[in-house]
C-alpha cells in the first residue's frame, strides 16, 4: 500500500463549514494524533495534539495548508503518508463504496452538491486543496450515505412521480460511516456474534436510527437530507411539508432554511440550549420538555424501524449523546420495555459496554463511535488491492 520510502500512515480529514478535523492512523489502525483547524472564515485556532495556536483562516485552503505545516513540524511531513482519506457526506446513488479519488470521481461528487449543499462543497474544497498541495498523495473518499445503499426501494422512495425521483428526490440516509463502524466493531467489543436484527442509534447534535438486519441497513430515520427524522440539536427532525411551505411563503426560503437547520430541535424547544449535558442539568420546564421530546421521538422512530426488521434482537447506542447521556438511554430503553428490554441501572449509570440486565429479551450495548478509524481502514483496504 505504501508509496516507496513511506510509512503506512493514513491522514483522515473531515471538512465542515467552519472547521477541518483530522486524525492520523498507523498501519495497525491505531490513532496516533488528532487535531482541528477551527474558525474557518475568520480568526481561528489550530490544535494538533497538545499544541494549540491562534491563526487566521480565510478559507479551507489556508486552513489545510496550515494543517500540513503543523504536521510537518511535529514530524509528519506529507511524504510520510500512504494516503489521505476524506469523509464525504453525500455520494448519491452512484458512489456507494469507499473510492479512490480520480477526476471522474470528483466530478461525480460535485454532481451530488445539490443533494448536500451544506456539506459537499467543504469536502470538495479539502480534496482539491490537498490535490494542489500534494499531487502525488493518493486520496480516498468514504461516503456517509453509502451504508444505506442496501435499503430496498420501498424504503427509499417518496410517494412522488418517477420524474421527481429522477431529480434525486428520495431517501438516502446518513451517519453511514458510523453505522458501518458499529457493525464492524460490535462482535469484537461484545464477544458475541453480530445480532441478526440490530437497532443502532447514533445520537449526537445530529441524530438518527438505523435498522440493521444481518449486517446491512434496511431502513433509517434520516431521508433526503440530515434534517429528516429524530429531534436533533438544532434541526427539527420530521415536519409536515405543508408547514415548511407556509414558513417559506411567509418568512422566505433563506430564513426558513436557517430556522429548520440551526434554530429548531432541542435549541428551539428549550429556548436556546442544544447541548444535551446542559439540558439535563437545567431545571427549567422548557429544557425538561426538550429532553422528553428527543426521547419520545426516538422511541416512535425506533418502533417503525423494529417493524421494518420484523422484530428486535439488540440495541446499540453510539454518538456523543448515545455514549454519554445515561438518562437518555434509560428513557429510550424504557420505551422499549414492551419488547422485554431491561437495562441494568448501575451499568447504564457508569457507561458500561453491556447495558442489558440478566433476563432481558433484548441485548443492549454502548459502542464508541470510530468513524475516523473506519475511514482509515477503508483507505487501507482499498489501496492494498491496487
Amino acid at each position: 500500500m505504501s508509496r516507496p520510502g513511506n510509512s503506512d500512515l493514513i491522514l483522515v480529514l473531515n471538512a465542515g463549514s467552519s472547521s477541518i478535523k483530522l486524525a492520523v492512523f498507523d498501519g495497525t489502525l491505531t490513532q496516533i494524533l488528532t487535531g482541528i483547524a477551527d474558525g474557518i472564515g475568520g480568526p481561528g485556532t489550530l490544535k494538533l495534539g497538545d499544541v494549540k495556536t491562534a491563526q487566521d483562516f480565510p478559507d479551507h485552503a489556508t486552513a489545510l495548508h496550515a494543517i500540513l505545516q503543523a504536521l510537518e513540524t511535529q514530524g509528519f511531513p506529507i511524504n510520510r503518508f500512504a494516503a489521505a482519506a476524506h469523509r464525504v457526506v453525500h455520494g448519491g446513488t452512484a458512489l456507494t463504496q469507499p473510492t479512490r479519488l480520480t477526476p471522474a470521481v470528483l466530478t461525480a461528487i460535485k454532481a451530488c452538491t445539490p443533494l448536500a449543499p451544506l456539506h459537499n462543497p467543504h469536502n470538495i474544497a479539502a480534496i482539491e486543496t490537498l490535490s494542489a498541495l500534494a499531487p502525488e498523495l493518493p486520496q480516498v473518499a468514504a461516503f456517509d450515505t453509502a451504508f444505506h445503499a442496501s435499503n430496498p426501494e420501498v424504503a427509499t422512495r417518496y410517494a412522488l412521480p418517477p420524474q421527481i425521483e429522477a431529480r434525486g428526490i428520495r431517501r438516502y440516509g446518513f451517519h453511514g460511516i458510523s453505522y458501518a463502524s458499529l457493525v464492524d466493531s460490535l462482535p469484537a467489543l461484545t464477544g458475541t456474534p453480530l445480532p441478526a436484527r440490530l437497532l443502532a442509534l447514533h445520537l449526537g447534535n445530529g441524530a438518527s436510527i438505523c435498522a440493521i438486519r444481518d449486517g446491512q441497513s434496511i431502513a433509517t430515520s434520516m431521508g433526503y437530507s440530515p434534517l429528516e427524522g429524530l429531534t436533533m440539536g438544532t434541526r427539527t427532525g420530521m415536519i409536515d411539508g405543508n408547514a415548511v411551505l407556509r414558513l417559506a411563503e411567509e418568512d422566505g426560503i433563506a430564513a426558513t432554511h436557517t430556522l429548520l437547520n440551526k434554530e429548531s430541535g432541542l435549541r428551539g424547544l428549550s429556548g436556546g440550549l442544544s447541548d444535551m449535558r446542559a439540558l439535563l442539568a437545567d431545571p427549567s420546564p422548557a429544557s425538561a420538555f426538550a429532553v422528553e421530546h428527543f426521547c419520545y421521538w426516538a422511541i416512535r422512530h425506533a418502533g417503525s424501524l423494529i417493524a421494518a426488521m420484523g422484530g428486535l434482537d439488540a440495541v446499540a447506542f453510539t454518538g456523543g449523546i448515545g455514549e454519554n447521556a445515561a438518562p437518555v438511554r434509560a428513557r429510550i430503553m424504557d420505551g422499549l420495555a414492551w419488547l422485554g428490554a431491561q437495562i441494568d441501572a448501575r451499568a447504564n449509570a457508569t457507561g458500561a459496554t453491556r447495558l442489558h440486565a440478566p433476563g432481558s429479551n433484548i441485548a443492549c450495548w454502548i459502542v464508541p463511535a470510530q468513524e475516523e478509524r473506519m475511514i482509515a481502514g477503508d483507505a487501507q483496504r482499498l489501496l492494498s488491492h491496487e
